[in-house]
């Protein structure tokens, strides 16, 4: 019984039968950030701290952009 795997068993893993199931997770986790990036982008001036969520955004994929949406959008300036 094998405990362990090494790089030389990618080799072994279809490729093209695991791209489908991973490709839409992918476009929606890109998606997420660009739309996220785009409305922190066009309130830049009523935002705080835009750099800080930019490198969140960014840096924490999928979490990211949710915790902008959730959090980020209500720190705004009166």
């Amino acid at each position: 019984m094998q405990l362990h795997y090494n790089l030389e068993d990618l080799k072994d893993i279809d490729w093209m039968g695991v791209l489908p199931i991973i490709l839409p997770f992918m476009a929606v986790g890109f998606i997420l950030i660009l739309i996220a990036l785009l409305d922190l982008y066009r309130n830049r001036k009523t935002r705080e701290n835009v750099f800080i969520w930019t490198l969140v955004i960014l840096f924490c994929n999928t979490i990211g952009p949710i915790l902008y949406f959730v959090i980020g959008r209500k720190d705004s300036r009166a």
